[in-house]
């Protein structure tokens, strides 16, 4: 009886924390709502710059001691805007088939090569 080729081992699953895990189920979410149409990347950056605008007038006119030391309800609507503004990222990334990590991994190092800890001066 011939043997049959082994099958490859399935991927294993995405743990559920991390950035590709969440790139995918945002991708499940505008799928089964049929937002494709509507997630071109200038799109999804416009929606961008509008939700970082909303995270930005949570902290318009406080000192800096003031926003560090939000009361729990605005925080909490501040969590919902850094959620937005993330999500809109990820979409937009996602879209142009960016790796949001690795391209953050390769602005970290260039930015050190910019800017060396001796020169920095904090």
């Amino acid at each position: 009886m011939p043997t049959l080729p082994a099958q490859p081992e399935p991927p294993a699953p995405l743990p559920p924390d991390s950035l590709a895990a969440l790139t995918a189920d945002l991708r499940a979410f505008a799928a089964a709502r049929h937002w494709q149409p509507f997630h071109a990347p200038k799109n999804l950056a416009m929606a961008l710059s509008v939700e970082a605008a909303e995270l930005l007038e949570h902290f318009q006119w406080l000192t800096e001691a003031q926003s560090r030391a939000l009361p729990a309800a605005q925080r909490a609507e501040v969590a919902q805007e850094v959620a937005d503004v993330l999500l809109y990222l990820l979409q937009l990334a996602d879209q142009l088939g960016i790796d949001a990590v690795q391209a953050a991994r390769a602005k970290m190092a260039l930015n050190a090569q910019r800017f060396p800890v001796p020169a920095a001066g904090g």
